[in-house]
């Protein structure tokens, strides 16, 4: 019974203990800077969906971080609402959209390619609608995806906010965790991160030969994960940031359903198929990054852990085996919850206070219903907006 309880523990140990070392691999902070030579053209676009609420405060700033040879194209996608006028009031160029049956922000960087073939800028920028950057993070984006031809990811973050619920804190902090700490580890140890798809760019040739991965409901992280596969790992341009407001707890809960759920279904097809073929092929690179994708969100991550613990503990105590097995997995998801308190002290206590952050097992709580909803209906198939 005792090898029965390793094998049930073994693919959480493995990767309870690479979240641990990507984590810690994360926490420095890199020292190079990226260098801005300002040379190359790029268009910046950005698909909206009823975006009227914040699209002209997104153009206003965005116009103000933009030097000559750097544009910005809107694509109101399936809008009913004057997204469009708006954003044309704001002196951009404006595409309108309209294909009930082909819905989803893929469609419309689609679209946006497909326009832009004839005169095409040397680079192909993606701003979602309700994000904001500078000019120095949006010139050093550009150049480095035009001057390394590998597209390139600016550091993802939601804005701090503490007077919000301290769910959302908590989702704010998970996300830079993600998008920050990970990303940054992720680099390290395997070499390339993933798109987030906003404040991501390429060259504008790459972007137009992917094809297969436009009706994603993760369109970023499978088109990264495409690239990849052809030899054009994405790299995290670690001086290059783009942010994007908070939400209400029901918002926030919707927004994460949409991803964590398609996040789920995308890495289940390509974590363990990557992994195996990181170890036919001897490559440790290739390996890790298919372990990054097979561990769950934070969340999730923690409720599979404890639950399967459980069991484990159960069937230890009645079957009277070695205890070894379970204490190895106490053991890591102690390293794992230092790592995280690390990450914490290095990078989040701007998002959250220590108070908030002990409150993590109440976010996990809070969390499950919307698992329970996507195992029994599945990712949902639309562009859902989270609520302002």
């Amino acid at each position: 019974m005792t090898a029965l309880v390793a094998i049930l523990l073994a693919p959480f140990a493995i990767l309870t203990a690479f979240f641990f070392l990507e984590v810690v691999s994360g926490l420095p902070r890199a020292s190079r800077r990226t260098e801005v030579g300002a040379q190359a053209s790029a268009v910046v676009v950005i698909p909206a969906h009823d975006e009227g609420a914040v699209i002209v405060r997104t153009l206003e700033a965005l116009k103000a971080s933009l030097r000559q040879g750097i544009h910005v194209l809107v694509v109101a996608d399936n809008c009913i609402d004057d997204t469009a006028a708006l954003a044309r009031d704001c002196g951009v160029e404006v595409l309108e959209r309209s294909n009930l049956q082909q819905r989803g922000k893929g469609f419309a960087l689609a679209v946006a390619a497909d326009h832009l073939r004839s005169d095409a800028p040397d680079v192909f920028a993606v701003l979602d609608a309700d994000c904001a950057t500078d000019a120095d993070s949006l010139d050093r984006l550009v150049e480095a995806a035009a001057t390394s031809g590998r597209p390139c990811q600016s550091i993802n973050l939601l804005r701090s906010d503490r007077a919000a619920a301290p769910l959302v804190q908590l989702s704010t902090f998970g996300f830079m965790l993600k998008n920050l700490v990970r990303q940054r580890g992720l680099q390290r140890l395997a070499g390339r991160v993933h798109l987030t798809g906003t404040g991501m760019a390429m060259p504008f040739r790459m972007f137009e030969a992917s094809g297969k991965v436009r009706s994603s409901v993760v369109e970023d992280l499978a088109l990264g994960l495409e690239l990849a596969a052809a030899g054009h790992p994405p790299a995290l341009i670690t001086d290059s940031f783009v942010w994007s407001g908070g939400s209400t707890e029901q918002g926030t809960l919707t927004q994460r359903r949409r991803w964590e759920g398609g996040y789920l279904a995308t890495a289940m097809r390509h974590g363990p198929r990557e992994a195996l073929r990181g170890i036919l092929r001897a490559s440790p690179r290739e390996f890790l990054a298919g372990l990054d994708l097979m561990v769950p969100p934070l969340a999730l991550f923690a409720a599979l852990n404890v639950a399967v613990l459980a069991g484990a503990a159960l069937i230890t105590w009645l079957a009277g085996a070695a205890w070894w097995p379970v204490l190895l997995q106490l053991a890591l998801l102690a390293l794992a919850g230092g790592a995280i308190f690390a990450a914490w002290l290095r990078e989040g206590r701007e998002f959250i206070s220590l108070g908030v952050l002990l409150r993590l097992p109440l976010y996990v709580l809070w969390k499950l219903p919307m698992y329970f909803g996507l195992a029994r209906s599945g990712t949902p198939k639309e562009w859902l907006r989270t609520g302002r």
